[in-house]
């Protein structure tokens, strides 16, 4: 990245850290986004630490380079959240190129009197890079939980049966007749 846009975002940071969590915090629903913005304590907002302190941490990386190990910790601590909530994957990554708006929007003037548009152009490639390691760590989250809902329901199902509340049924012990409702067995 060029030392111009590096230096502009590095003055920049708080602000551009700022207007990113604000626009991250837009993505949920009123009353939750009025609770993260405004909940500063990390013990009774977790949620809201954890995209503050995740996206700081990106911030960072992105302005010195990109350690791949550091950054799928700080995606996935992101992700993880936003993956069981009801989020769809675009939704759930969203947030990474709502970075690239913020930058453009807080840097305009200088983007514009710097003609910064070709090291602008490597900065979105970055970010779009994490953007794809961010969806990859999406669907390891979704498979995690599909899995522990499978344990979950197996559990349950176990469970019901050592207590009793469920027989088996043979294969054609319940067929209904034609024209039968089931509501009057």
């Amino acid at each position: 990245m060029n030392v111009k846009l590096e230096n502009l975002l590095t003055q920049k940071r708080s602000t551009i850290l700022k207007k990113w969590f604000d626009v991250v915090i837009e993505t949920y629903p009123p009353e939750t986004a009025l609770f993260l913005r405004r909940q500063k304590d990390s013990i009774a907002n977790p949620v809201g630490s954890t995209i503050f302190q995740g996206i700081e941490d990106l911030f960072g990386e992105l302005l010195k380079g990109i350690n791949y190990e550091r950054v799928s910790t700080y995606l996935d601590n992101i992700i993880r959240v936003r993956a069981i909530q009801d989020f769809s994957p675009s939704q759930a990554i969203s947030f990474l190129f709502l970075l690239k708006k913020v930058i453009r929007e807080e840097l305009k003037k200088e983007i514009r009197e710097n003609d910064l548009s070709r090291e602008l152009s490597e900065l979105d490639s970055r970010i779009d890079n994490l953007a794809l390691l961010s969806f990859d760590i999406y669907m390891k989250c979704r498979e995690q939980i599909y899995e522990l809902k499978g344990y979950e329901i197996r559990s349950m199902f176990k469970a019901c049966q050592k207590a009793g509340l469920i027989c088996d049924i043979q294969e054609g012990e319940f067929d209904l007749k034609e024209g039968q409702n089931i509501d009057k067995l």
